[in-house]
């Protein structure tokens, strides 16, 4: 297959084209800069369109994961760039699909499973699931993701590209072993005494092996019965206090001091970050997934970490060495 995945610079981005590229087809990374890798980047600018559509064209699958990073403070500028970001790379990438002579049969377009409401009880899923933005105990600033997620589906579902399937993934945490990954930063604070509870501990935390991410986007391409709001992410949630404890038992860290709201937000404020993204309990389950007949191979963190820890100490190891 040719795959082209524009905004494919990131972690999550370099996790798919690292795994496709292996398993013997044609990546096309679509960035602001071209990098060095074992597949073809090619430059875009994520609103105009230009040259790089003839690689739209040409593609069996389109993987749209292009967006600013949300890892900031929600000042204006910010939160402007991040919405702008996300919707036009979206139109720009419909319009495309839309003009070329040949297109792609499928379409998967990042979205994110923190458009879900804030809970401690049942899990959300894409059938029941409520979608959040009106919690009582949730602070006015958590409201921002949840338009940024609307907006962005709202987006993908204007695009009028006939013959091309659609399909919104709502992704949870995608754990690789990467350096500068969630699991490296997590790994960070662990080994540094500091991987304990956030806040009371009690809120979710979703998450998926990169194998698994690979795989499932693998059986969305594969299942054309499959359009819509697909949630990406493990069958098996976990309260933050026992998801930290479960990394620090892998890396044999017998220590993890707790940290506080007010420490959180204060650290949160030094770092240039939300504490949303630690403190919103993200329940969810992959229901379609499930349903469809998909098998996760680590559906359980306490065995997942396991698998994590040991690849991310052996990719210590050789960078070390060299």
């Amino acid at each position: 297959m040719r795959i082209v995945i524009p905004g494919g610079s990131g972690q999550v981005g370099t996790v798919l084209a690292r795994a496709f590229t292996r398993g013997g087809h044609e990546v096309v990374v679509l960035g602001r800069r071209l990098q060095r890798s074992s597949w073809r980047s090619v430059s875009w600018d994520a609103v105009t369109l230009g040259d790089w559509t003839r690689e739209i064209d040409a593609a069996d699958v389109v993987i749209n994961l292009a967006g600013r990073n949300v890892n900031c403070r929600y000042t204006a500028v910010n939160r402007s760039a991040i919405i702008e970001s996300r919707v036009n790379s979206t139109r720009a990438v419909g319009q495309a699909i839309a003009k070329a002579a040949r297109r792609p049969r499928v379409w998967l377009q990042a979205s994110t499973a923190t458009i879900y409401s804030h809970r401690f009880d049942e899990a959300n899923d894409e059938v029941s699931g409520v979608i959040g933005g009106s919690e009582p105990d949730a602070p006015p600033t958590w409201r921002f993701s949840i338009e940024v997620a609307r907006a962005w589906e709202s987006e993908l579902d204007r695009a009028e590209v006939e013959s091309t399937r659609k399909v919104a993934l709502r992704s949870a945490m995608v754990m690789s072993p990467d350096p500068g990954g969630i699991f490296d930063t997590l790994m960070g604070l662990v080994r540094k005494g500091l991987g304990g509870k956030a806040g009371s501990g009690r809120q979710f935390v979703s998450w998926i092996h990169e194998l698994d991410f690979v795989r499932a986007v693998t059986w969305l391409i594969e299942h054309d019965d499959v359009a819509g709001p697909v949630i990406i992410a493990s069958p098996m949630p976990l309260p933050n206090a026992e998801f930290m404890r479960e990394i620090r038992r892998a890396a044999r860290v017998r220590i993890g001091l707790p940290a506080t709201r007010w420490m959180l937000e204060m650290g949160a404020a030094l770092m240039g970050t939300e504490t949303e993204l630690i403190l919103k309990s993200r329940r969810v389950v992959p229901r379609r997934l499930l349903e469809g007949g998909f098998k996760f191979q680590h559906p359980a963190w306490s065995e997942a970490v396991k698998d994590l820890m040991q690849r991310w100490k052996s990719q210590r190891k050789a960078i070390q060495a060299t």
